[in-house]
């Protein structure tokens, strides 16, 4: 999950201008006048504008898109037979693996490529919710998983993501460590309750489901609090501003 928050990155290296100019120049960069002033190439801009545009068919899209094809399937494969035939849940659990280990990948080969794109802040979130509250609704449904739970972690997720939205016009909340272990600890979590385990195994899930609703809550609150001071300090600086400017 994916699928967090960054502006449009640009391209390293700039167009070239029309092949058989006197000059074939970088579009964007300074060249002489015959004053020895310098002047922007013509459409740099617009080349540069072009070049900052990562396309929205780019590996990390594709990714993310894999993610929400998959949701559908792994229902399909989830609820086959009654919902409690091991091999349709071996298969079911393959999916989601397939798309936690997406999710894993495309936010940081968009960071690491310049692939960053307005669909993907978008679609990327949006999978990730899909996948995981699909699994803890079929899981709930089988009477494999207490409704409470998942009440309370896809509760969690939707106001945290509700919460940044409110109070993005005073900055942005960061992914936490504690954030990140949790989105780790939920994926192995109903992994382990997608599969029929039975033994020690099934001992051991529990305990891990119980770890990942800790960290859900601890996490969650704690991005409440984060929401809290950045909002206060978002309104200080403004006051601050405005009485700056009022002076």
């Amino acid at each position: 999950m994916t699928g967090v928050p960054a502006s449009a990155a640009g391209g390293s290296s700039g167009a070239r201008g029309a092949p058989g100019s006197a000059a074939e120049e970088p579009a964007g960069v300074a060249v002489s006048g015959a004053q020895g002033a310098t002047r922007p190439a013509r459409g740099g801009k617009l080349a540069a504008a072009a070049v900052n545009q990562a396309s929205v068919w780019n590996v990390a899209n594709l990714l993310t898109m894999l993610r929400l094809l998959l949701v559908p399937g792994f229902v399909a494969l989830m609820l086959a037979d009654g919902g409690y035939d091991p091999a349709w849940r071996s298969l079911a659990w393959a999916a989601f693996a397939i798309a936690m280990i997406t999710d894993l990948f495309d936010g940081h080969l968009a960071r690491t490529y310049d692939l960053v794109t307005d669909f993907g802040k978008i679609a990327d979130p949006i999978a990730d919710k899909a996948i995981m509250g699909a699994a803890l609704i079929c899981l709930s449904a089988l009477d494999d998983l207490p409704w409470w739970v998942t009440v309370v972690i896809l509760g969690r997720e939707l106001g945290i993501t509700l919460l940044r939205f409110l109070v993005i016009r005073y900055g942005v909340i960061p992914a936490s460590r504690g954030g990140k272990l949790k989105t780790l600890t939920q994926g192995v979590a109903v992994g382990m309750y997608v599969l029929a385990l039975t033994g020690w195994l099934a001992t051991l899930r529990f305990w891990v489901m119980a770890a990942a609703v800790v960290l859900t809550v601890v996490t969650g609150l704690d991005y409440v609090r984060q929401a809290i001071v950045l909002r206060r300090r978002g309104m200080a600086e403004r006051t601050a501003a405005l009485e700056e400017s009022e002076a």
